[in-house]
């Protein structure tokens, strides 16, 4: 379990949440002890495959093995800045749903970083998350997540966010492994070029 302080800054737009989730504070339970917990069955493409398998995965990976359920537990107090009364004094002062995420997020970063290639490092791709509950500033809220599987190229993680026995948010990160000065790389350059085309 890693305390995490305020570091200032974060998202400040809030992402759309999918309409419909089920889960339940067993599947919460089991991802924490390491089990394999049920997810819905995904529509197939066009060869039958819903996802790919770790030798899939393993193909366009070259570094050590990551292991299925690899697993990190975050814990905060949500200071102020953290909540949307910090943006808008008209809004309650609950945590504000990128903030959870953020959570989520560095969860994720650490349930595989000493896992890792030297000199690599690993980006979110994608986000599924639902905000379930709010709960306000001073509470102490922990973000679990948990490697549960790979689709092509991209780690995809299990996460869920909690304040004592409350569900407040629960869903999926995507990762992907980069190496940062060829990442940093392309980022300025896409943005180079877009300015140039301009």
């Amino acid at each position: 379990l890693e305390s995490v302080g305020n570091h200032g800054g974060g998202i400040y737009a809030q992402l759309p949440r999918p309409a419909s989730h089920v889960c339940s504070k067993s599947r919460i339970a089991s991802m924490k002890r390491g089990k394999k917990s049920p997810t819905p069955k995904k529509k197939t493409g066009a060869k039958g495959s819903a996802k790919s398998s770790p030798k899939d995965f393993a193909k366009k990976y070259e570094g050590p093995p990551l292991k299925i359920g690899s697993e990190f537990t975050v814990e905060a107090v949500v200071p102020h800045e953290w909540t949307i009364q910090a943006f808008n004094p008209a809004l309650p002062a609950v945590l504000s749903t990128p903030r959870m995420i953020q959570l989520m997020e560095h969860a994720t970063v650490r349930a595989i970083l000493d896992q890792l290639p030297a000199g690599s490092i690993s980006v979110g791709t994608r986000i599924e998350v639902d905000h379930l509950k709010a709960v306000p500033d001073g509470a102490t809220v922990e973000a679990h997540a948990r490697l549960a599987g790979f689709e092509g190229r991209f780690l995809v993680f299990e996460v869920a966010a909690t304040a004592g026995d409350i569900l407040i948010g629960r869903g999926k990160v995507f990762r992907a492994i980069v190496e940062p000065g060829k990442h940093g790389e392309k980022a300025r350059a896409r943005v180079d070029q877009a300015g140039a085309a301009g």
